[in-house]
């Protein structure tokens, strides 16, 4: 199972910018995608970014044009780099890996989360 540590997270006013990190216990570079998601209190976790081992990226539409996703294989880490950071943002953030394990079988692993809280 691949361990995931994010860090990053904190207090920031509106407008702000936070960059959140991700390490994986293993090599990255084969994984089918990494994520981040979110959990706002009360709320179900949603999905923030997506980037492929292609490099291919999707955002949330909440977040468009002001959050990037971005991955560094050698270092095992993925980036969520949040700029003009709004209340609404405010949530417990956490990293998600997809990779194989079998030729058929695809696996999640969760980060532990890191808090992220805007204040206006």
């Amino acid at each position: 199972q691949v361990q995931l540590v994010e860090s990053g997270g904190g207090l920031v006013q509106a407008g702000g910018s936070l960059r959140l990190s991700c390490v994986a216990s293993r090599n990255i570079f084969n994984f089918n995608a990494m994520a981040w998601y979110r959990q706002a209190p009360g709320k179900q976790r949603e999905l923030v970014a997506r980037i492929t081992s292609g490099g291919s990226r999707n955002d949330a539409d909440s977040v468009k044009g002001r959050f990037n996703i971005s991955r560094d294989n050698a270092k095992n880490t993925v980036y969520l780099q949040m700029n003009n950071l709004k209340p609404e943002d405010t949530a417990v953030y956490y990293c998600n890996a997809k990779y194989q394990v079998s030729i058929e079988a695809e696996v999640d692993s969760w980060g532990q989360g890191t808090q992220v809280t805007i204040f206006s």
